[in-house]
């Protein structure tokens, strides 16, 4: 199961993360994890959460609470370790908190961050899910 094939399954699976948390998407943010204990998240800020269902309330409580987020994604590293996927990079987020006056994005509203973050799956034996999902801020230029 290992090479570059697996990797790029592992990208898959961590772009479909990714994508869900743009969308807003509930529904395709529960598909990417694995939805039993072994779950949990730390969100930049947060306590790390563990367990399935603090982990969805707290996907629930950011996506009632963001508008628009959108990431590029930089320094991306995969490493497989049989039926376990380390994900590290770089979060380059663009976010705003609520719409403007007319529905739309507020783009005075809109502010940037940058998050080192390290993504967790697990191969269930059909595919790759999350089963960590670690984001912290980074201030200014390091190293």
């Amino acid at each position: 199961m290992l090479g570059v094939a697996v990797e790029d399954e592992v990208r898959v699976a961590n772009g479909a993360f990714y994508s869900a948390f743009e969308s807003g998407d509930l529904d395709a943010m529960a598909e990417v994890w694995d939805r039993s204990d072994r779950a949990r998240v730390t969100h930049p800020g947060w306590p790390t959460l563990y367990g399935w269902a603090k982990v969805l309330g707290s996907w629930e409580a950011i996506f009632a609470n963001t508008e628009f987020i959108q990431f590029v994604l930089t320094e991306e590293r995969v490493l497989v370790l049989e039926d376990v996927a380390i994900v590290t990079l770089d979060e380059n987020i663009l976010q705003t908190a609520g719409p403007a006056e007319d529905g739309a994005v507020d783009t005075d509203a809109l502010s940037g961050a940058r998050v080192a973050a390290t993504n967790v799956f697990v191969h269930d034996g059909t595919r790759w899910r999350m089963v960590h999902h670690h984001g912290s801020p980074v201030s200014g230029d390091v190293v």
